[in-house]
């Protein structure tokens, strides 16, 4: 599926920083990350979490929420979809039902992550898996019709773990929860968008923040069509493309 997005422009070797290749490449995981904008205090604010320093994937950095896809995410009731347009852009590198389950995934990380809830009331109640047990006990479901999907980041091959990371963007102001941290985060806080390039972030992280920027500064028209940025390796070159 990652060789649909177009080519639109080659940079670096993607394996320059790397000695040796392993024999086995590891196939990306889907995973999903949630990127929360405050925008109540005039700079436009982004939650950021800042990883432990045991962590194995970018440790003591300052990362989105976010994480791989699991079983029960394929299972949970929404209280709300995804909007069309959000379902179409998903729709062009994943089936209806991959393409939900990474929105609830996204949803879910970010509540185990963090404390915070992207939901609404639920209208339904079926069987509960164990990882959305917490969240689904209050009475709550995840609101997918307020996810925006904004950027597709494929881990290059060679690195100890890779994923297939959907990008999604939503207003805090539709949040519930009190903010707090756990084994994957540390600091957790609302950090404005300039502060946010002074920290030590992956590169990923930085164009994603660049993209946001300019969705806030331009914000599409809803229902239009419109590209999502991909980054990916392909034959030994990053590659930045759109889907």
């Amino acid at each position: 599926m990652d060789s649909a997005a177009p080519v639109r422009q080659v940079t670096a070797p993607a394996n320059r920083s790397q000695a040796v290749m392993p024999t086995k490449t590891l196939r990306p995981r889907d995973a999903a990350t949630l990127i929360l904008v405050r925008r109540d205090g005039g700079t436009p604010a982004i939650l950021m979490g800042q990883r432990h320093g045991s962590s194995a994937f970018h440790p003591n950095s300052y990362v989105f929420p976010g994480g791989a896809v699991d079983r029960g995410d394929w299972q949970v009731a929404a209280a709300t979809e995804l909007k069309p347009d959000t379902m179409a852009r998903l729709a062009r590198a994943a089936t209806p039902a991959r393409a939900r389950a990474l929105a609830i995934a996204a949803v879910r990380e970010t509540f185990e992550e963090t404390g915070l809830m992207l939901a609404k009331p639920a209208s339904e109640r079926r069987r509960v898996p164990e990882s959305w047990r917490g969240f689904l006990d209050q009475g709550l479901a995840p609101a997918l019709d307020e996810l925006d999907y904004i950027f597709r980041a494929v881990t290059p091959p060679g690195r100890p773990r890779r994923f297939n990371a959907r990008f999604f963007m939503a207003d805090a102001a539709h949040l519930r929860g009190e903010v707090g941290g756990d084994q994957e985060l540390g600091e957790v806080r609302f950090v404005p968008i300039p502060e946010i390039l002074e920290l030590n972030i992956p590169a990923i992280t930085r164009r994603v923040v660049g993209e946001v920027s300019r969705l806030l500064e331009s914000p599409p028209e809803r229902g239009v069509a419109r590209p999502v940025p991909v980054f990916r390796a392909l034959h030994g070159k990053f590659i930045f493309g759109e889907e």
